[in-house]
């Protein structure tokens, strides 16, 4: 086996012929600037040519059966593995989808439930024991000696009428006694019964005390009370006035509802069989109109959903029956409420009788260890229950980091981007754990990575750069840590030896003397608290991870201003009341989702710069003679564009089982648009070159035209001079994306009434970049607008004006506010995590100026 990944000649996107030996069977780090080309090194090149490489070794007829990977740009790559790619992408949108179900644990839970369960009537409550005669003789003999007990025969329930017949029809069987509700009688006595009211009649069968000689007897009778009451008996002991009812078959002892065979599909909730039939599985309330839960699409079902539980299930998504099933007293759907440490706990500290823990013990082990590493990637507080569609990036991203841990593969190439995003830095050390043992495995690691402390642990670091776009796709340095060091041209390896670094603010703003308040706040695990933020300041909401951040800022806050001030149709989270957002003129939502998403949308679409564009070129002379006006000179219409590819500059060629192949326009050459279009220029360039240059470059083409000139610099300004101007949506990161909305934000005119709300911006970003994002921040708020910002990265923390901490860990142990106060007022207060690593940031917590 090779002892390096040789790659030679890599041309994937902007990287400029890289050749690079990549060392196996160690924990690689590719860092650099976004867009420096990292992720077209690690997953368009290594990972695809590896899948390329798998899908080529099935045969013909399988292939046709799995996506397909085109093959990378590259001359050669030898010592390459089997890959695996895991990435930040959400792992399901498909409301079915649990994390219980991606990482198989509700797999085994339904199979522990199923074998080793004890079931319930649904109605009556009443656990539902199965039994042979032998059983049930082995049990009446644990009675003391000489115990007097009686063996019933339940015939009739909680039915109406005087049932006379049916009572002469036992006397003439040879039956002497009954019991009619609750009381014993001789037949002989003809009791007269209300046919108005409800009774419930057994037939005495036999009386009989405990001893050896009776044993025959004993068996005799019980069969015989079988017989009679269709697989039910009952056993009277006579001294202590105790029942128990017993079972041939699986059927309530009490109002005799038939239990059917368990098995591991009827705890499916997608399965017909076993889904709550209300709400078909989904476990919230649907609109009304008939829904077909097998033949409509995911997006045909998020649209008839509401945020409401089912009225039937409230939430469980199975049917009455399964959620009737217990295992330590607890049913699947309250296992799947627990939060992974609790569930851990639980499942230690479960015994279970005889053979049921025999039957189980195999099956607790495989889901004792799958919670252990979910607990060991930083995931304690997360719940089994939870939809995979609520998942972060991350949060996705360590669940299958969690599940390629228990697979036990070893010689396996495995491709991570950020397994550090949105994990505190108490949790690093977790994270960090687990990427060891995956590589003592021995397995080759190669991690796209932001993150300092995983950066300095790495076996071997990588800098891709020196900057983004055309001005990187080269190697800067690689090698051990100190190599990164003491690279000149490196700028990860300047922030890291602080030779660069993110300053700390000279002063912290303390507002506008208004406040945004939120009273009662008890979303998810938030356990009713009450905050304010400081309007006009930047104002930074931490914590671990799980302790209740995004429930607060996103379900809660935005969702509530969203309604009040954008008359958006939202359901916020629980609270009691907010108050001050009289304050404010609307609520602006900058995440990391794409801008668009098709190829047609781009950085110039979304930030209104395409339109100006289009205008300018429709004034050019030429374009006047010809009568052209500015829709001419859009891809997305009939006119202008090429109508060989409708505008798109590609071709695609569907090859079956071969990767479909996407070749130029040969009409457009993948200019997008017709020749009399391209005809028409501005300062020697027609539509399609301007679309094609870098914003960097079109900010000195247009420097004389000011409306055009002021949104190319905005998206200069957001660092994202690298991008092209025509850049399809779906090839930038979420990052890019990101600033895209925020350079589309800083042209809008300036109220000082706005509140921006920031999930981890720094998702993806390089310290340079981050560094950058502060300054625009800071920007906003100077602006007399308010930034509310849910971050772990110290450098946005350490220029924040206040900060308010949540915790004081994830999941139930969390939700309460630990502190708030200026970043040195939460660095000095010791039971606070964020407080801890902040102070060593602030060197010391050197107090400063407060305006």
């Amino acid at each position: 086996m090779q002892s390096f990944i040789r790659v030679r000649g890599a041309r994937e996107n902007n990287l400029k012929d890289v050749n690079i030996d990549i060392p196996r069977d160690q924990m690689v780090v590719f860092t650099g600037v976004s867009g420096s080309g990292k992720s077209s090194l690690a997953f368009d090149t290594l990972y695809a040519e590896g899948q390329k490489r798998y899908v080529e070794s099935l045969s013909v007829y399988a292939r046709q059966f799995l996506g397909q990977v085109t093959a990378p740009d590259v001359d050669s790559i030898e010592g390459l593995s089997p890959a695996i790619a895991i990435e930040q992408k959400t792992t399901s949108n498909n409301p079915r989808s649990t994390v219980g179900t991606i990482t198989e644990i509700y797999d085994y839970l339904r199979l522990l439930y199923a074998r080793a369960g004890i079931p319930h009537c649904p109605d009556c409550k009443v656990e539902v024991i199965r039994k042979s005669v032998d059983e049930i003789v082995d049990e009446i003999f644990m009675l003391h000696q000489g115990a007097r007990f009686a063996i019933l025969a339940p015939i009739i329930r909680e039915q109406k009428g005087e049932h006379s017949k049916m009572l002469e029809q036992v006397r003439l069987n040879g039956y002497q006694r009954v019991r009619i509700n609750g009381a014993f009688y001789i037949l002989s006595e003809n009791k007269h019964l209300d046919k108005n009211s409800p009774h419930s009649i057994d037939i005495v069968v036999d009386r009989l005390t405990v001893k050896m000689e009776d044993m025959q007897r004993l068996v005799d009778s019980l069969e015989t009370a079988f017989s009679l009451s269709s697989d039910t008996v009952t056993i009277y002991e006579y001294e202590s006035q105790r029942e128990t009812c017993f079972s041939q078959s699986y059927s309530c002892t009490r109002c005799g509802q038939a239990i059917v065979e368990l098995s591991p599909s009827m705890f499916s909730f997608n399965n017909q069989f076993g889904a709550c039939q209300t709400c078909h599985g989904l476990g919230v309330k649907l609109h009304s109109g008939a829904l077909d839960r097998f033949a409509l699409m995911h997006k045909e079902i998020e649209d008839q959903l509401s945020d409401q539980p089912c009225p039937d299930c409230r939430g469980d998504r199975l049917a009455p029956l399964p959620l009737a099933v217990t295992v330590g007293g607890m049913n699947i759907a309250d296992f799947c409420r627990l939060s992974i440490d609790e569930a851990y706990e639980f499942i230690v500290n479960l015994k279970l009788p005889g053979a049921k823990a025999i039957i189980a013990d195999p099956i607790l082990n495989e889901i004792k260890e799958r919670l252990m590493f979910m607990k060991n990637v930083g995931l304690s507080y997360i719940t089994l229950s939870r939809t995979s569609s609520t998942l972060s990036g991350g949060e996705g991203q360590r669940i299958r980091l969690a599940t390629q841990i228990g697979s036990g593969l070893s010689g396996v190439l495995y491709v991570l981007d950020e397994p550090s995003i949105g994990l505190h830095q108490r949790d690093h050390a977790l994270l960090l754990s687990a990427l060891r043992d995956l590589r003592d495995k021995g397995n080759t690691l190669v991690i796209v990575e932001h993150d300092e402390a995983t950066i300095r642990q790495a076996d071997w670091v990588v800098d891709i750069g020196p900057k983004a776009g055309k001005h990187g796709g080269e190697v800067v340095a690689q090698g051990t840590i100190e190599s990164l060091l003491n690279e000149p041209n490196s700028i990860t390896g300047q922030y890291l030896s602080g030779k660069k670094s993110i300053a700390i603010p000279k002063m912290r703003r303390s507002g506008n003397s208004n406040y945004l308040t939120i009273i009662g706040a008890s979303e998810n695990n938030l356990k009713e608290i009450d905050i304010s933020v400081p309007l006009g300041t930047l104002t930074c909401v931490t914590g671990v991870s799980g302790s209740g951040k995004s429930s607060l800022v996103n379900e809660i806050l935005y969702k509530k201003l969203a309604a009040e001030l954008n008359r958006a149709q939202t359901l916020p989270g629980k609270y009691k009341e907010v108050k001050g957002y009289e304050f404010l003129d609307k609520v602006i939502y900058i995440d990391q989702s794409p801008i668009g998403r098709t190829p047609r949308s781009n950085p110039a679409t979304y930030t209104g710069l395409f339109d100006l564009i289009r205008s300018l070129f429709a004034l050019t002379n030429e374009a006047k003679v010809r009568g052209y006006i500015a829709r001419r000179f859009s891809f997305n219409v009939p006119g202008g564009r090429c109508e060989a590819c409708t505008g798109d500059g590609l071709m695609r060629i569907e090859m079956h089982f071969l990767p479909d192949v996407y070749v130029l326009c040969e009409v457009c050459k993948g200019k997008r648009y017709n020749r009399e279009t391209l005809d028409i220029h501005y300062k020697g360039k027609n539509i399609a070159d301007v679309l094609a240059m870098t914003a960097d470059e079109a900010l000195s083409f247009f420097e004389h035209i000011p409306k055009i000139h002021r949104r190319i610099l905005a998206i200069c300004k957001v660092g994202l001079g690298y991008v092209q101007l025509g850049q399809a949506s779906t090839t930038l990161s979420g990052g890019e994306a990101q600033r895209v909305k925020l350079a589309a934000e800083l042209l809008k005119p300036a109220t000082g009434s706005t509140l921006y709300v920031m999930d981890e911006p720094t998702t993806g970003l390089h310290v340079a970049d981050v560094h950058q994002l502060v300054d625009i921040m800071h920007e906003l708020v100077h602006n007399g607008n308010t930034v509310i910002v849910i971050e772990h990265n110290m450098d946005v923390i350490k220029n924040a004006d206040y900060i308010i901490d949540l915790g004081p860990d994830g999941g139930v142990n969390g939700g309460y506010v630990v502190c708030t106060g200026t970043p040195e007022d939460v660095a000095f207060f010791d039971r606070s995590y964020t407080g801890r690593y902040l102070r060593e940031e602030l060197k010391g917590g050197h107090r400063i100026e407060i305006d």
